[in-house]
């Protein structure tokens, strides 16, 4: 049986992100055991001082309940096993752990949907002697913006 990790911030998003990839015969897709990693929303400094710890877990916990009954029927066809995680923590940590748990052959699937102007959190961290893109590019991109003020200064008092 293959086991998938399955990430998923928005019910809806993801429900597309499967039909899309799924094949369109369930018994061809064979037994999965499906990890649905549910990422609640976060909520916003501004509002978490107004409301208590238990009012945002109730929230959390509602919020779960309802993503697994959009999700549950489109993952359990064909014989696939699913088994729910409310994430809470790094998600790093959450796919390391859940990797050690089932198998580190797992297949990690991100249906997050994608933020606009924002990044999404990784789902596993780098190699610790593999810099990460940004780390890697900071000081070529910052040499460049220098260097093409430099070329409008020579520019304008060349004139």
């Amino acid at each position: 049986m293959e086991t998938i990790i399955l990430f998923v911030d928005d019910a809806a998003h993801a429900r597309e992100q499967l039909r899309r990839h799924a094949p369109a015969d369930p018994a061809l897709a064979g037994a999965v055991h499906w990890i649905l990693v549910a990422c609640a929303p976060r909520m916003t400094h501004r509002i978490s001082k107004w409301v208590s710890h238990s009012s945002r877990e109730n929230w959390r916990a509602k919020w779960f309940a309802k993503t697994q009954e959009q999700l549950m029927p489109l993952l359990m066809q064909g014989g696939s096993r699913v088994t729910p995680v409310l994430a809470k923590g790094p998600l790093s940590e959450l796919t390391r752990e859940l990797r050690l748990h089932h198998g580190a052959a797992c297949a990690v699937v991100d249906a997050r949907r994608p933020k606009v102007g924002g990044e999404l959190e990784p789902l596993v961290q780098p190699a610790a002697d593999q810099p990460s893109a940004p780390a890697r590019w900071k000081g070529a991109l910052g040499s460049m913006g220098g260097m093409g003020a430099l070329f409008m200064l020579a520019l304008q008092f060349g004139e």
